[in-house]
């Protein structure tokens, strides 16, 4: 795996595996804005989309979808401080506090109606510091209820493993990583 810097500063990286072409942030963006997968995740999960968010017009949810990926690329590629960089995220579980590489959770939080079901999934490296692993759609309570969520903790955790068995655990760590490639 290797890792791209999203924001040119540091701030913001995303991991690229190995078996993909583009970084995970990327992939993301690129999936959240095309119609015909999300027509075809929303037809998927359409029982989720109903029972949770009440929402039983695919075509309303596939516009909110573009509409909030829109404003969260914009938020997270326009970062230019670390101030705004964890003010998107907050730690994924809600509470376990984890001594390092902390997992995150992103999302806009200034929809009409309902919260966005878009996550970002990240570790948090240092203050402002942070690593994105991946995202989703999330229409369930708990990430462990879908596969496409479970996938998603799979992916956090095997980048942090990556990180902790290279001997990273904070932002000084990955800088020197990043500097010995």
């Amino acid at each position: 795996m290797t890792f791209d810097d999203i924001t040119g500063d540091g701030c913001l990286w995303a991991v690229r595996f190995e078996d993909e072409d583009d970084n995970e942030l990327s992939i993301l963006f690129n999936r959240w804005n095309d119609v015909v997968w999300l027509r075809a995740f929303f037809k998927s999960n359409f029982k989720d989309l109903r029972d949770y968010y009440g929402i039983i017009d695919i075509n309303t949810a596939i516009e909110e979808t573009v509409d909030d990926s829109e404003a969260l690329e914009d938020i997270l590629l326009g970062v230019s401080s670390t101030v705004v960089v964890d003010s998107v995220f907050r730690p994924l579980n809600n509470y376990i506090k984890e001594i390092c590489i902390e997992r995150q959770k992103g999302r806009i939080d200034r929809r009409k109606g309902h919260a966005s079901w878009l996550r970002v999934y990240a570790l948090k490296l240092n203050q402002g510091i942070f690593i994105i692993t991946g995202g989703a759609i999330k229409l369930t309570a708990t990430m462990q209820e879908r596969a496409h969520t479970k996938a998603e903790l799979a992916k956090i955790e095997r980048v942090r493993r990556f990180l902790i068995e290279n001997g990273i655990v904070d932002d000084a760590g990955f800088e020197e990583y990043i500097n010995e490639l």
